[in-house]
């Protein structure tokens, strides 16, 4: 009995340090700079691989992709509507006894939701095999906004069947994972938490990349939101209703510029270009979809390469109060023109879903790291204030 005991406290032990240990698994991130859309290319199939491009977006459930594009069919397996994996797929559906999921396509004002069959077959990441990756077939008519490399949509969202939270269940790795989409070059998709790499000129261990930690709210609503205190230009808190920030900050790896509720958009541009006059920049026309704009004048960039612009900052809980996250010059303006730029920032009209939804342009050359062990997201300053960026390769510890 004693042994039992013992061999079954040593197996416990054992599972929580494997659950616990560091990921092994990158895969690349590449912008299509003409779309501003950001893909990571996964191989799929058993016995012949076809490395497809897929859209990340962060609130996609369940990974859908034009299975067309698959070089070989004969390994897909249709996923039955009786089994528990079709059960347990939000949104599901049967045609007879084959499980169907509705997947709404993710770019669009008015997103268009069609179904498709949902299956399984073998995907690879780090050359490790995933042999039941479960996602959808969609017709190659409802990738109408993808950009030409993209063959579908990697659902990243924190629901049941996302592409990160089967990698880590099927692994039995700590369930998180961590983006840093690069401005220019190849970014890095991290599925375990990028603590295992050591990303000059942070080796890890005791010079770790610094790191902010902020709750996630509300995650059951299928989407990355962030409760949002106070937003700040150039060290000045904006006057807002607090009524505008209630609903937190939306989180998007599919929309290129952060839209901002109409009320909260003048106050951040008036208060911006104030700032930005006195540098001496001057109003320059808009440049659509931007509105307030400026020739950069007697203005230069700072020795780190970001514009001397003003400082704009987000205000979210921390650990001992409100933290900030500050995003810099080549994260708060876009250059249009040789001397003008513009404010990177879209309003979004006076009554949209989510007052605030952060996008892409502000999130790139950032580490972003998802936590659901402990519902924390973590971010870093902007990679650029440490000589860095995204398209650093890492390497293992």
């Amino acid at each position: 009995m004693g042994g039992r005991l013992h061999l079954t406290v040593f197996l416990s032990i054992f599972a929580a340090i494997t659950l616990t240990s560091q990921a092994q698994y990158l895969l690349p991130i590449t912008k299509h700079e003409p779309t501003k859309q950001f893909y990571t290319t996964l191989d799929i199939g058993t016995t012949v691989k076809s490395p497809l491009n897929l859209l990340l977006d962060l609130g996609t459930n369940l990974t859908w992709l034009n299975c067309r594009k698959l070089k070989s069919l004969s390994s897909l397996r249709l996923v039955s509507c009786q089994s528990s994996t079709c059960k347990s797929i939000p949104g599901n559906g049967c045609d007879g006894n084959t499980c169907l999921y509705r997947q709404p396509t993710p770019l669009g004002v008015t997103p268009v939701v069609t179904t498709g069959r949902v299956v399984q077959d073998r995907a690879t990441v780090s050359k490790a095999s995933l042999p039941r990756f479960t996602f959808s077939c969609a017709e190659e008519k409802h990738l109408q906004g993808l950009s030409p490399p993209v063959a579908g949509v990697l659902g990243l969202s924190p629901g049941q069947f996302p592409f990160w939270r089967q990698v880590t269940s099927a692994f039995n790795i700590i369930p998180k994972f961590a983006l840093c989409l690069s401005s220019s070059g190849t970014g890095h998709f991290y599925i375990g938490g990028a603590n295992y790499y050591r990303i000059p000129p942070f080796s890890g261990g005791n010079n770790p990349v610094p790191m902010t930690m902020t709750p996630l709210k509300n995650i059951g609503s299928g989407n990355y939101l962030l409760s949002v205190q106070s937003i700040y230009v150039g060290g000045s808190s904006l006057s807002l209703s607090p009524s505008l920030l209630e609903g937190g900050a939306k989180l998007s790896t599919v929309v290129p510029y952060t839209v901002l509720q109409t009320d909260i958009y003048n106050a951040l541009a008036r208060s911006f270009t104030q700032k930005a006059t006195k540098i001496g920049m001057f109003e320059a026309p808009g440049h659509a979809p931007f509105t307030d704009c400026f020739d950069e004048g007697a203005s230069t960039r700072n020795k780190r390469g970001l514009m001397n612009v003003p400082l704009v900052e987000i205000g979210v809980p921390g650990r001992a109060g409100e933290v900030k996250w500050s995003f810099h010059g080549s994260n708060t303006v876009v250059r249009v023109l040789e001397t003008v730029i513009c404010l990177a920032f879209v309003d979004g009209g006076k009554k949209p879903k989510v007052s605030m939804v952060v996008g892409t342009h502000q999130l790139q050359d950032y580490m972003i790291d998802f936590d659901f062990s402990t519902t924390l997201m973590a971010f870093s300053d902007s990679l650029l204030l440490h000589n860095t960026s995204c398209s650093t390769w890492p390497s293992r510890k």
